[in-house]
């Protein structure tokens, strides 16, 4: 599974990215950006979202 970001959705607000164990989340133009060769699939990113910006795949 990899974490989709769904940037419509995303509000900026970097709680994935401090979350993030694996620090596989960047911020590009306001918006979370996953780097799937990174992500260790744990779904932290998915819990901590407050707008549901991201989900699993």
């Amino acid at each position: 599974m990899v974490a989709i970001v769904d940037a419509d959705l995303c509000v900026g607000c970097e709680s994935c990215v401090d979350e993030c164990p694996s620090e596989a989340i960047t911020m590009e133009d306001g918006i979370a950006i996953i780097d799937n060769d990174k992500c260790v699939d744990c779904g932290t990113c998915v819990d901590v979202c407050p707008s549901g910006a991201i989900h699993m795949e």
